[in-house]
């Protein structure tokens, strides 16, 4: 029984507390509710104060006002665990165990320390080891450098950095080490940037992300030389990117030649916990210092990491800052003090086995799948697997591709590499979003550029990964390998095909992941770049919108929102059976489409506009000539109404008609005549592309059927033979306003016929009048 009631209260609230903000199941009305409303703006302090569940209240909508639903952090949180609560426990502990008489205090952060340090250092096998608790994951290497510094210039308290200047120190740190980490270990140490020296990786023999161990030795050899006094060598068991491990116990024996100090670090380290351990990594248990991320590992939020050291100095110790005389700064060990009681030294090492299970599991599903290509130091255990997509090339292709890149070796090189790469990044990008729970993220490299990587050690604990995840992830992937050999496949095909289409223009953007990139190009006629610019805006955009509205399995779009192309149609990824020709020939129409019905639509008001002016003053001059003829006595009011009472004048109308297709004027005799309205000479229908074909029931566009299929009979096939020679029979010269489609076409017919009309009836309204309201007529029809 709990005898101590603060303990117990907290306890309660922290378990209240917890049980409250990972409640986010807010209601629908709620999430309709405005971004930001009025208490997510800051606001003077209150001065009458909160209770604790309105301020609890607050943290939660803070941490998810402007989330969307499931999102990768509701997802973590909610995956804490009993053993997530002590850790957060701890830190509530701590805050209390400060208030405590000195005396006290001291004996109870003496016990925790001490107690953490002893299961740490039989955890991982690393004997007479003292810890060092730290937030940043660097400052411990940071601690390690000073307590070298100490080490090595006996003088340094006293002189400071002049002892430095006259000796130079080295910091000696792998290319594959953590971006950033050399330089942000001269900025807190003072040091110039030359004091750190980057070591290269193998290059001939060995792990490509493995430090170059001979190279090393010459520099070595160079610094002592030159004066200068190597200092710290910092190795990985386990490289940031890759997960590989340096040849540690080479390292070893080079840093005692020298008198080095040796801190190792990696992911790799937690394996230290298990039965087995490769001799790779055990090798680690000799060096003077490492440091581990256990909250990771296990799954612990809030915890501390950890450096090991090994120092008989504690002198140095307290004056390098890896030691306090202070106890409130040992009580940094308690949320991991309460953690790894809670979880027991069975708890820990099952949860790193199952890590290790994970990543093998994967790695012997991968050896069984075409055009993936991984990169791992131990195919039998490792614990970080490193994967990509590559397409191997055939002999046929490998002799063609190697005679190109003996003339253009670089550019096609570099071009393979980044479509590579770009395809590489969508492949991670897809897996992670179809199975967030695997943990799988995408890392550069240097040599094999973009790959998808799998560290289960540093994601499984916090996402809760298991087996099925990972064979999930499997079939994920198996779905999508034919999609990226097939796209790889066709888009030297697209590009070909674009190429020879009139109208249409390559973009070639090696970052897109899809087919390919095109633009329609817009024909101007001496227009200036601005309005060449927006047209070209709009037929694309134009285009875009009908390619969407299709039927098909592609997809169409503007391209990514930052660095992409304007003005262009991107296409995404594809399959096997795309019919490449009928996509461009499809994108080529509809643009052509889309430019003609623009010009129309943009020169129809000039049109129309001049050939109502030609036919207002055509007509004003058959007016003239009606008069002559009729003579003056007809026109005045009474007598020549009784002069046509009693001669009537016969007078055929004459009239005007504007064509649109022509753009001309043409006489109404021969409608007065024929008692019907003609329609000139109509543009026979725009037949159906020659690529255009008969499709089965059910298949959408863009797809190729297969040749070979038995689905149709010989009647059929003859019967299809006989229509393809009935189309080729069809008279192949066609005007100029044959590219429109049918329906576009009967449009335009009834457009033509309504404005042939309206023009007709003007004419009749005119020859019945007098000039005086014939010009009243005209002056009213220019109005309109």
């Amino acid at each position: 029984k709990m005898v101590d009631p603060t303990l117990a209260e907290m306890g309660k609230n922290l378990n209240e507390a917890m049980k409250m903000l990972e409640d986010n199941q807010r209601k629908v009305e709620e999430e309709n509710e405005k971004k930001y409303i009025r208490k997510d703006i800051p606001g003077p302090l209150q001065g009458s104060g909160q209770d604790m569940v309105s301020i609890l209240q607050l943290v939660q909508n803070l941490m998810h006002g402007e989330e969307e639903e499931e999102t990768t952090q509701a997802y973590r949180l909610q995956n804490v665990g009993e053993q997530g609560h002590m850790a957060l426990l701890g830190h509530s502990l701590a805050a209390y165990i400060s208030v405590l008489d000195r005396e006290r205090l001291r004996k109870l952060t003496t016990r925790i320390l001490s107690d953490t340090t002893l299961w740490l250092c039989r955890l991982f096998r690393y004997e007479n080891g003292s810890a060092y608790y730290h937030e940043d994951d660097r400052e411990g290497l940071l601690k390690v450098c000073r307590l070298v510094i100490h080490t090595r210039y006996e003088d340094y308290t006293v002189e400071g950095f002049n002892v430095l200047y006259a000796k130079q120190p080295v910091i000696y740190i792998s290319s594959a080490a953590r971006t950033g980490l050399g330089q942000a270990l001269c900025n807190q140490l003072g040091l110039p940037l030359s004091c750190m020296c980057r070591v290269p990786c193998n290059t001939m023999f060995g792990s490509q992300h493995q430090m170059d161990v001979a190279l090393l030795d010459r520099l070595i050899k160079d610094d002592v030389e030159s004066g200068k006094l190597p200092l710290l060598l910092v190795a990985n068991a386990g490289t940031p990117g890759a997960g590989h491990t340096d040849k540690l116990g080479r390292l070893k024996e080079l840093c005692e030649q020298y008198n080095m100090w040796l801190h190792v670090e990696g992911v790799n380290l937690a394996t230290l916990a298990l039965g087995y351990v490769s001799p790779s990594i055990l090798a680690s248990t000799k060096c003077d210092s490492m440091t581990l991320t256990l909250g990771s590992w296990l799954g612990l939020p809030a915890v501390p990491a950890v450096t090991l050291y090994r120092h008989e100095d504690p002198s140095l110790s307290l004056a390098a800052g890896l030691t306090s005389s202070q106890p409130v700064e040992k009580l940094r060990a308690l949320p991991l003090w309460l953690s790894l009681q809670y979880l027991g030294h069975n708890g820990i090492v099952d949860r790193i086995k199952h890590a290790s299970q994970l990543s093998q599991r994967l790695l012997e599903n991968l050896k069984n799948l075409d055009f993936i290509k991984t990169s791992v130091e131990d195919e039998l255990n490792s614990p970080v697997v490193v994967f990509k997509f590559f397409q191997e090339y055939s002999s046929r292709d490998q002799t063609s591709h190697a005679a190109q890149a003996t003339t253009i070796q670089h550019p096609i090189i570099s071009n393979e590499r980044h479509i590579y790469d770009t395809l590489n990044q969508w492949l991670g990008e897809q897996l992670a979003q179809m199975i967030p729970a695997s943990g799988v993220d995408v890392v550069e490299l240097e040599d094999e550029g973009t790959c998808v990587r799998f560290s289960p050690l540093m994601t499984s604990a916090v996402l809760g990964t298991e087996i099925q995840d990972v064979d999930q992830l499997v079939d994920c992937l198996k779905m999508k390998i034919p999609v990226l050999t097939s796209t790889l496949q066709l888009r030297e095909e697209f590009e070909q095909e674009v190429r020879r289409t009139v109208g249409l223009l390559y973009i070639e953007d090696l970052s897109w992941p899809g087919l390919g990139v095109v633009r329609y190009n817009y024909h101007s006629d001496g227009k200036n770049d601005d309005k060449q610019e927006k047209e070209l805006e709009k037929i694309n955009t134009e285009l875009l919108k009908k390619l969407n509205e299709l039927e098909s399995d592609l997809t169409f779009s503007l391209g990514p929102e930052f660095g992409g192309q304007r003005n262009c149609v991107y296409i995404g990824m594809v399959t096997e059976d795309l019919d490449v020709s009928e996509l461009v020939e499809t994108i080529a129409a509809t643009g052509r489409e889309i430019e003609e019905n623009s010009r129309l639509l943009e020169n129809m008001t000039e049109v129309v506009r001049k050939g109502i002016q030609e036919a207002q003053l055509q007509l004003q001059k058959a007016n003239e000539e009606r008069l002559l003829e009729e003579g003056l006595l007809r026109q005045i009011p009474v007598v020549g109404s009784v002069l046509n009472w009693f001669s009537p004048f016969q007078a055929s109308p004459k009239g005007r008609t504007f064509n649109l297709t022509a753009g001309s004027l043409e006489s109404t005799e021969s409608t007065y005549v024929s008692k019907a309205q003609g329609t000139g000479t109509t543009p026979p229908p725009t037949p159906t592309s020659t690529l255009a074909k008969q499709r089965l029931p059910g298949q959408k566009i863009f797809k190729r059927s297969l040749r070979s299929s038995d689905a149709f009979s010989e009647t059929s096939s003859i019967s299809h033979c006989d229509d393809l020679e009935k189309m080729d029979q069809r008279p192949s010269t066609l005007s100029s306003g044959q590219e429109q489609g049918p329906l576009e076409t009967g449009k335009a017919e009834e457009q033509k016929e309504v404005t042939q009309a309206v023009i007709s009836n003007m004419e009749d309204t005119q020859s019945d009048k007098s000039p005086h309201d014939c010009i009243k007529v005209e002056e009213h029809e220019s109005q309109r």
